[in-house]
């Protein structure tokens, strides 16, 4: 019953950040399946390694170091935030070579996907090792689900923030930002595991994560307003070139767009993913290069004659629409 409790402990609240975070992408979310692509690295394939690499790194440390309390110390404060900040990043750096990976806030989704995935291992492992007694299961599966978790969830997305920011820059981001970011993904993990290592500064890693919290949550929600700029902007153009009317510029970039009645309900939620797509890839188009642009440029062509044709659809089996909206 234990394992069976420790594993919807560790399995139920993961997935319930990850629901969290993938639907606050309102704008242009991600494919679900490549969310958990990302989930499960973070669940498998990034603990295997860790696993491997913690072992053969602490082997090393203690040839050197023999008093086993300053050797666990070390493990936890410096070899786990190295080690496994590296091994959760590995993924996204894949992640984000597709041609969909549109920003900051894909970083932060699929970064925070990959955290939440190690945490639910992790979280099991702790959960089934710690369990002395009911109290002492307890105590663990809180503070690593409301903390820990939390903790491995920023960190990677923070990484991603840094590679989604800098993808569609110039040489010096693509080449300064991945390291940037790693190191301050590895600076939140140290900060954590340091703090709670002693009861003295167990107090101050609460805070330092309820703060880093309040950051990395005002961070997705710029980028978040950030992306419903792009839609207005990009999607202006469109309207000087007669393709949307104006009257919905101001509510595919809104939550308005949810709405029914502003158009044809049979086409509403194709005429948003295909507008916003639209906006998406006209600005990738601006800021990339090589195949990439080819590819977008193809992209924003296609997403043009499929909302044309759509809205064309729309006045020809209701012409009247135009007038009650």
């Amino acid at each position: 019953m234990m394992y069976i409790a420790s594993a919807l402990a560790a399995i139920i609240p993961m997935f319930i950040y990850l629901m969290l975070i993938w639907k606050f992408d309102r704008y242009d979310r991600e494919p679900f399946g490549s969310l958990l692509k990302n989930f499960f690295w973070g669940a498998i394939g990034a603990i295997i390694i860790t696993i491997i690499a913690s072992g053969t790194l602490s082997n090393l440390f203690s040839l050197i170091i023999t008093d086993i309390k300053s050797l666990n110390r070390i493990e936890t404060i410096l070899i786990a935030p190295f080690v496994e900040e590296i091994t959760k990043g590995l993924f996204l750096f894949i992640t984000i070579t597709s041609k969909k990976f549109d920003n900051i806030t894909d970083g932060i989704v699929y970064g925070g996907a990959i955290g939440l995935g190690f945490g639910m291992t992790e979280n099991f492992l702790y959960f089934i090792s710690y369990s002395a007694s009911f109290n002492d299961w307890v105590f663990i599966v809180l503070i690593r689900t409301l903390f820990s978790s939390v903790m491995h969830c920023m960190s990677t997305a923070t990484l991603g923030a840094f590679l989604g920011y800098a993808k569609f820059k110039g040489t010096f981001y693509k080449a300064v930002f991945p390291f940037l970011g790693l190191a301050v993904a590895m600076f939140i993990h140290f900060t954590w595991n340091f703090s709670v290592s002693s009861e003295l500064t167990a107090g101050i890693g609460l805070m330092f994560i309820l703060f880093t919290l309040i950051l990395f949550i005002s961070v997705f929600a710029a980028s978040i307003a950030s992306e419903r700029k792009i839609i207005y902007q990009e999607l202006l153009e469109e309207v000087d070139r007669g393709l949307i009317p104006f009257d919905h510029l101001f509510i595919l970039n809104s939550s308005k767009r949810n709405a029914l009645g502003w158009v044809d309900e049979n086409i509403r939620k194709l005429y948003i993913k295909a507008a916003t797509k639209l906006a998406f890839r006209k600005m990738q188009l601006k800021n990339s290069t090589g195949s990439y642009k080819i590819f977008y440029a193809k992209d924003v062509e296609f997403y043009r004659n499929y909302i044309g044709n759509l809205l064309a659809l729309r006045q020809a089996s209701a012409p009247w629409i135009d007038h009650e909206t």
